[in-house]
């Protein structure tokens, strides 16, 4: 399976540590946006819908995780957030911003200078799963 990004794409990384994000990846979620059109996928793709409004997707065959995405109502990406480890441009391009700070685990708090949001912030304005973090 191949993704290629031709268009424009986010060069910093965002990251959450919500519970949900907490679960899929271990520790915590790290993505970079790129708009729908500028995303190209070959091969197969396992979606998994999430939540109301997100989609997950991973490869079938060997489990790499690629994307966590906002769906519109026929199903389709917003746009997409990608996983940074699956292309080798993304090495060097440094955080933008980190959501659900008050839940980060120990192991994986960020240091930096970069955005920042509270579980309560990030709720106020974004679409959230009631009762993922207890």
């Amino acid at each position: 399976m191949t993704i290629t990004v031709a268009g424009r794409h986010e060069t910093r990384v965002g990251a959450c540590h919500c519970r949900m994000c907490q679960r899929w990846t271990g520790g915590l979620f790290l993505c970079f946006s790129a708009e729908a059109a500028a995303v190209t996928v070959s091969g197969p793709v396992a979606r998994y819908r999430s939540s109301s409004f997100a989609e997950r997707a991973f490869c079938p065959q060997c489990g790499t995780h690629l994307w966590f995405n906002d769906v519109d109502e026929g199903g389709e990406p917003a746009e997409y957030e990608l996983m940074p480890g699956l292309f080798d441009a993304a090495h060097d391009w440094p955080l933008r911003s980190e959501i659900y700070v008050d839940r980060a685990m120990a192991c994986v708090r960020l240091s930096g200078d970069h955005r920042r949001k509270t579980r309560a912030e990030y709720e106020a304005d974004n679409p959230f799963v009631p009762g993922d973090m207890a």
